[in-house]
């Protein structure tokens, strides 16, 4: 076995496991490490089904992919105890191989990781702010209207 070989499968695993994570709707903050994990459980495991099957070529990146994807869903069922689908599946994770890290980062940049999962909360926001911008919500108004947002959290 070459090192370019051993480059080329872990190139192809980075990218498997990329690619099952991107199917997945939410986010899915990992380490690089377990990305590539996944991915090259998923393309092993895919290669021996698809080759049982009797299946090769396509049948193969397919089998691949789709245990990568079921990797990547059994990790945020089991790890970080999120529903896979709705409203919740789209929220941050709390818990999770490298969360926390990401969310520091992320209230570094000013970034609050929840604001993604409260989409209709940043919409009724830039509506109050836009009411009062036109002359239709004075000061006190805006800040009454803002105290009862938050409220309803």
């Amino acid at each position: 076995m070459t090192a370019g070989l051993v480059v080329a499968i872990l190139i192809s695993g980075f990218f498997t496991g990329a690619l099952a994570r991107l199917a997945v709707p939410g986010p899915d903050p990992m380490p690089v490490w377990l990305t590539l994990a996944i991915g090259l459980t998923g393309s092993i495991v895919g290669a021996v089904v698809a080759a049982g099957l009797g299946g090769g070529g396509y049948a193969v990146s397919f089998a691949s992919l789709g245990v990568a994807i079921g990797l990547v869903l059994a990790y945020r069922r089991f790890v970080q105890h999120r529903p896979l689908w709705g409203p919740e599946a789209l929220r941050f994770p709390e818990r999770g191989l490298g969360v926390e890290a990401q969310r520091e980062r992320l209230r570094k940049l000013g970034i609050d990781p929840d604001a993604r999962s409260r989409p209709e909360e940043l919409r009724l926001r830039a509506m109050l702010d836009e009411l009062h911008r036109a002359g239709v919500l004075d000061d006190d108004e805006l800040t009454a209207k803002r105290r009862a947002l938050e409220e309803r959290r």
